[in-house]
């Protein structure tokens, strides 16, 4: 079956994973801007949160084209799976906005004490290994939320926008 602008359900579908790709891009696109054009430097945890983004544009898009090629089975397969990755990912995000309020430890590597040698000889070797950029603190607040915070609500709405356009292409005649 072909996509077909006729179909309500298969233009719903569409449109509704157009919408999820459009979201994950522009959050991807506004960590990496943030990183690059504002000068925030990532923690650990921010790093691992990106992967859901990195995997889920792309899968969100061959997720469209399945869907324009008629192949709504496997459209929808793609979309529940982004819908899982984006759920995962705004756990992660949870965890890190509690470590950053102080609710509970972080990973050692990122928010347990860090400390330089005293020895002159093994500095350099030191600071290659040396974590500058803590977990446990938010680089940047808007409305009382961190950037992990934000991650949350983007990740849910993502995650939500994939079981919908799943659930409409599953349903497309």
């Amino acid at each position: 079956m072909a996509f077909s602008t006729q179909d309500p359900t298969v233009h719903a579908a569409y449109r509704t994973g157009g919408f999820a790709l459009l979201f994950a891009a522009a959050a991807i696109l506004l960590a990496l801007a943030s990183e690059h054009i504002g000068g925030l430097r990532p923690c650990e945890l921010c790093l691992e949160q990106r992967y859901a983004y990195y995997a889920g544009v792309p899968l969100i898009f061959f997720g469209l084209v399945a869907l324009s090629a008629g192949q709504t089975r496997a459209a929808a397969a793609l979309f529940v799976l982004v819908a899982l990755a984006f759920f995962g990912n705004a756990a992660l995000a949870v965890y890190h906005a509690g470590v950053e309020w102080g609710f509970w430890q972080g990973p050692a590597a990122c928010s347990g004490p860090q400390s330089l040698t005293t020895n002159a000889g093994s500095l350099l070797d030191a600071l290659q290994t040396t974590n500058v950029v803590r977990c446990d603190q938010a680089a940047w607040r808007m409305f009382g939320l961190s950037l992990a915070g934000w991650n949350v609500i983007a990740s849910l709405l993502i995650a939500f926008l994939g079981l919908r356009a799943a659930n409409e292409a599953l349903h497309a005649r």
